[in-house]
Order: C-alpha cells, then sequence, then structure tokens
C-alpha cells in the first residue's frame, strides 16, 4: 500500500504571548488522489497546520509526513512534492498570464524552453489560453485564482494545499475554482483545502476534519468523515410537511408520527411539521399518502438532510477541547 500522500500525528503549535495552543494535538490522514476539507472557525489552527505540513513553519512536537517523507527531518525534499495557494494572491498584476507562469518556472530553475513549454501547458489546462497575453489586473476574481493554481502546479506537485482559495469571489468565479480543483484530482494531485464556506467543503471534499477553536486554545480535529457520516453525527433525514390551514397541524402531526414511527414535532408559527426518517424515498411517498387520508393540504413537503451549516455549528459550538 503506498503511504499517505499527508500524515499528521499529534502536531503541537503555541506562540509566544498567546493565551492557548494554535495547534493542540493536530492529527490527519489523508489518501492519495483525494481532496480533503479542513473546517474550523477562525483561530481554529487550520493555516498553522497547512504552514506546517508546508514546511513555511515548525512544530513543537508531532511528526508529519508528506508521501512518507518527513516534514521537519527533510524539508527540501517535501517542497518539491507539493504546491501552496495562500489566501491572498501571489500573481504580478502588471504582467500577463503567460509572463507570469514563465517567470515563476524560471524563479524555479526551468530552462527558457521549458518554462514556454509548461507555462503554455498550464494555460491550457487551466482554460487561461485566451487571457494569456492579458495584464493580470484585468482578470476576473476567478481567473486570477486559476492562474494561481496554475502557478502552484508548474512542478506538478503530488499535493497542493489551497488555504481559503476562494475568499472574495463571486459565484461564477468559486464555481470555476472548483471546477480547476476537480479536474487535478481527476488527474491524480491530492488536495487539502481550507475553506470557511461549508457548501465548498460539500461539492469537493471527500472527507472533511472539524477542528475546534474552544475555550483555552484551538487546532485539534473533533470530527472527522464524509460528508454524510458528519451530517448523521446530528442526524438523519426528516421529512417535512407545511400545511395550508393552521387547523390541520393536530391532523398532519399525526399522519407524520404513524409514517415516522415517532411522535412529530410541530412549530405552530411556520405551520410545519417534521420528523426523522429512515427511508427517505419511502417516507415521502407514505407522507403523501397520508395526508391525502387525513385531508390535509399541504403547502410544502419534503425530506431534508441536515446541512453542513448545521453540523458544523453543532460540532465547534458544543464541543470543548482541554488544551
Amino acid at each position: 500500500m503506498p503511504p499517505p500522500a499527508v500524515h499528521a500525528h499529534a502536531l503541537r503549535k503555541h506562540y509566544p504571548g498567546s493565551t492557548g495552543p494554535a495547534l493542540g494535538g493536530f492529527d490527519l490522514t489523508v489518501p492519495p488522489g483525494t481532496v480533503h476539507g479542513l473546517l474550523g472557525p477562525n483561530g481554529a489552527g487550520k493555516t498553522t497546520a497547512v504552514r506546517i505540513l508546508a514546511t513555511l513553519l515548525r512544530a513543537d512536537s508531532g511528526h508529519a509526513e508528506i508521501d512518507g517523507i518527513d516534514v521537519a527531518a527533510r524539508p527540501g525534499d517535501v517542497r518539491r512534492r507539493i504546491g501552496l495557494v495562500g489566501q491572498n494572491a501571489a500573481v504580478d498584476e502588471v504582467l500577463d498570464g503567460q509572463r507570469n507562469l514563465v517567470m515563476f518556472a524560471r524563479l524555479l530553475h526551468l530552462s527558457p524552453p521549458d518554462a514556454r513549454r509548461r507555462a503554455a501547458q498550464l494555460l491550457e489546462r487551466f482554460d487561461l489560453t485566451e487571457a494569456a497575453d492579458r495584464p493580470v489586473a484585468g482578470y476576473s476574481g476567478g481567473m486570477r485564482r486559476r492562474l494561481d493554481i496554475a502557478v502552484a502546479m508548474i512542478l506538478a506537485p503530488a499535493v497542493l494545499f489551497l488555504d481559503e482559495p476562494t475568499t472574495g469571489l463571486d459565484p461564477r468565479g468559486r464555481a470555476e475554482v472548483w471546477s480547476a480543483v476537480r479536474a487535478l484530482v481527476a488527474a491524480g494531485t491530492t488536495v487539502l483545502l481550507t475553506t470557511q464556506y461549508l457548501d465548498e467543503a460539500d461539492q469537493l471534499a471527500a472527507r472533511i476534519s472539524v477542528l475546534a477553536a474552544p475555550r483555552g486554545g484551538g487546532g485539534r480535529v473533533v470530527a472527522e468523515g464524509t460528508p454524510d457520516e458528519l451530517r448523521a453525527r446530528i442526524g438523519g433525514d426528516r421529512i417535512e410537511v407545511v400545511v395550508r390551514r393552521p387547523d390541520d397541524l393536530p391532523a398532519a402531526a399525526a399522519a407524520v408520527s404513524r409514517v415516522a414511527g415517532s411522535d412529530a414535532e410541530v412549530d405552530t408559527d411556520l405551520r410545519r411539521v417534521s420528523a426523522p426518517v429512515a427511508d427517505r424515498m419511502a417516507a415521502l411517498g407514505a407522507t403523501l399518502s397520508a395526508l391525502a387520508e387525513a385531508d390535509v393540504a399541504a403547502e410544502d413537503l419534503a425530506v431534508r438532510r441536515p446541512t453542513l451549516d448545521e453540523v458544523f455549528l453543532h460540532l465547534t459550538d458544543r464541543v470543548e477541547v482541554d488544551a
């Protein structure tokens, strides 16, 4: 079996003058060729973890590896295997896209012909060929971030760190970055993604680690799993019925309770009845039939899964980590 693309165990980091640790025992394992999301509120240690894994910062204790290579013992070998896209754009806005890529390729010791060849490949790969001769200052936010990612891919790294790559982008720009990330992973790149956008992690990440920022310090994983596994931590699917007439709430509650096999919750202000269900499709059909038999007029009927936002708030608000 190949080693994990990213592995960290018990990483700790304390900044001088701070009241608690930035990382208080951080653990992470990322298989090759996947996207792994790091979620957490401000101060939870996401960027600190990335900086340690990318050899930009030394941990106080613990162990980390990239492709089986020790981050602290062999940082030069690690750097040849990684790319990093930080929160701020690294490209030169005066230069055009092609010149930016050639410049960075030369800084990475590619020969002039190889630098030009690699720039052309990346411009095509990230759908920037038509904008290659335009100054980056005229690029949209999404184009600029795609160019940022292209710069990080000049040496074809095995692992790419994306630290909140879509902060400040409009929906179109975010969609462009998401498309670029999916293409990279399809080609075999491993991506470690930090983000505060829950829908972004839901869209891209095969697995997600949630970091806590509790009283006294942060930087410990409090939950890890697929998006669906994390949703299951606060309950599964729920059937929800919004009735047209408030007087129908008791009958609707009785119908939903029979289908769900448990007492339904009633929200009189929203005219809504809800209950957890095991089989979403079966429950939907059965509820529709039960409402018809009870002569209840429904304004809305749906089966809803918990959102990652609800999971995030549940996990980070309730857990306390002993730093």
